[in-house]
């Protein structure tokens, strides 16, 4: 009898190691960014500290940009009319630029992570 209770206690345990590693796993937040008339829309995105983020960039334009960030350590080429998710993070308090390579002089942006 010691025996199956013994197991029956080590079987929960185990579940509820499961369960919260589930629970910790949770889904990053999501930023929405759109790139339009070769400009970032919203030219500054309000991130949470610590937090990985899922940034989904869509460029509505006809030509490709290039996502870049030296603060954030991040470039990704989206085509025209496509859409890429951009993780980042996590990230201390402050603020990071991001620009679009492609056009530089109006594609700019801030990550700013409070």
């Amino acid at each position: 009898m010691r025996i199956e209770r013994f197991l029956s206690r080590v079987a929960a345990l185990v579940a509820g190691v499961v369960m919260s590693c589930g629970a910790a796993q949770a889904a990053d937040p999501e930023v929405q960014l759109v790139i339009k008339n070769h400009r970032f829309e919203p030219a500054e995105l309000k991130v949470p500290v610590g937090q990985r983020v899922k940034l989904i960039v869509h460029n509505q334009d006809s030509t490709p940009e290039e996502f870049e960030s030296h603060s954030l350590n991040r470039e990704k080429v989206i085509p025209a009319g496509a859409k890429a998710t951009i993780f980042i993070g996590p990230l201390k308090a402050g603020r990071y630029n991001f620009f679009g390579e492609y056009n530089e002089t109006t594609a700019k942006g801030v990550v700013s992570a409070e």
